[in-house]
């Protein structure tokens, strides 16, 4: 029968493994380092790829899981607006009017068509670098989230007329103001005259990454007519189903309707796009998944030189040790003592590796997210497993060189210089 190892052969094979490890500080530095960088790396995107995913189903569930766009088309990537392929050249571009008519349908709750523009906010001699600015309505802080912090949000009559005036985002406001007070303040929005009548805060959102943040909210009616849209890329009508309806219902509501004010016959293909926040859940749920993949991948390979350094640290320290190995078993050492010694030993050398390399990726994996202003909490899951990986590697690793100490002939052994 098998016989399990004590605590105290386990304690005593901990404190050979450490001191034969002092004898050899750079080598086992060196074969530490390398399970450290594997460990580190497989922890520092273990962190990052939570904290995009965590802030990712935060940002849908503050805009509501069953908001859904309408767009001329859906790309995964931006389109040239001034060479269109034929198949989106001949879609319609949206319209406010389908907006509205989607706002009166019974499954409907809101339904209000959106732009976006890219422009600097300037006020004296200070101005932001290019930013988001929205053309929307007074529902944007219900659908996008966030905070209103000082003044108002648009009236009913500066939206139907498409008055000048800006609700700023609170962190661009303070750049350019610094400590004077924006309200009713004058500035320049893309070159046009527009008076702040308030400062908002976004929410923490993983969709606009620094150099694509949201300077302004501006009256839609205003947009339209001040700023050069792009019709294709930065048009969309935003959605929300009335409660207890379910977002298919909704979708094909809104599908009919557009059907019909566009005269599409049963034949013909739908010529505009619906965007639900599941499908965007899906698209950045794959692109981490990816990332995610190909760290594990290059981290494996880190790994796996890490083991194999232990593997030749362990067959140095076999023939270095050869004559100790000897008087063990002359003063009655089995072969199963001298395997788990040296056993025990690689997985110490791995296991070390591993604390530290949890440590290292942990602050890196901190410190990226930060700088990417991305809220992320220890992934405990991961760490588990990059502790028993990281000491399975030293097992794994070690038994090669574990097998021919314990096979050593005590006399030869003895014999050894």
């Amino acid at each position: 029968m098998m016989r399990f190892i004590s605590t105290d052969q386990f304690r005593e094979n901990i404190g050979i493994a450490i001191d034969a490890l002092r004898l050899s500080k750079l080598r086992s530095a060196l074969t530490i380092l390398g399970v450290v960088i594997g460990v580190a790396t497989v922890m520092t995107m273990a962190t990052i790829v939570k904290g995009i995913r965590d802030q990712i189903l935060n940002t849908i569930s503050l805009a509501g899981p069953t908001t859904f766009y309408v767009m001329k088309i859906v790309s995964t990537t931006p389109v040239n607006p001034d060479q269109l392929p034929a198949y989106i050249r001949i879609r319609p571009d949206l319209r406010a009017e389908e907006a509205r008519r989607m706002a009166l349908l019974p499954q409907i709750e809101y339904a209000g068509i959106w732009s976006q523009v890219f422009a600097r906010v300037n006020y004296g001699n200070s101005r932001t670098r290019d930013v988001i600015v929205y053309g929307a309505d007074d529902h944007y802080q219900e659908v996008i989230g966030g905070e209103l912090l000082e003044g108002r949000w648009f009236t009913k009559n500066e939206l139907k007329t498409g008055a000048a005036v800006a609700v700023l985002q609170e962190k661009h406001a303070r750049q350019i103001f610094g400590r004077e007070n924006p309200l009713e303040k004058i500035v320049q929005i893309g070159g046009r005259p527009l008076q702040v009548i308030g400062l908002y805060q976004d929410p923490a959102n993983i969709f606009s990454p620094p150099g694509q943040e949201v300077g302004a909210i501006l009256p839609y009616e205003y947009t339209w007519h001040a700023y050069n849209i792009d019709k294709t890329n930065a048009l969309f009508i935003v959605v929300k189903p009335k409660p207890g309806i379910t977002v298919a219902d909704a979708e094909d509501a809104v599908t009919i309707l557009l059907r019909e004010m566009r005269r599409l016959r049963p034949a013909d293909k739908n010529n505009f796009d619906l965007l639900s926040q599941d499908q965007i859940l899906k698209v950045f749920m794959s692109i981490t998944d990816i990332f995610f993949l190909v760290m594990l991948v290059l981290a494996s390979v880190a790994l796996m030189v890490g083991g194999i350094g232990v593997m030749a640290i362990m067959m140095v320290s076999v023939t270095a040790r050869t004559r100790e190995i000897g008087i063990r078993k002359a003063l009655g050492a089995t072969r199963r003592d001298i395997l788990m010694q040296f056993l025990v030993e690689a997985a110490t050398l791995t296991g070390i590796g591993g604390l530290l390399g949890i440590a290292v990726g942990l602050v890196a994996g901190r410190g990226v997210t930060m700088l990417m202003n991305v809220q992320a909490d220890a992934p405990l899951l991961q760490t588990l497993i990059a502790v028993v990986v990281s000491v399975g590697i030293g097992v794994v690793f070690g038994v090669v060189p574990a097998r021919r100490a314990a096979r050593l002939d005590p006399i030869e052994a003895l014999r050894y210089e």
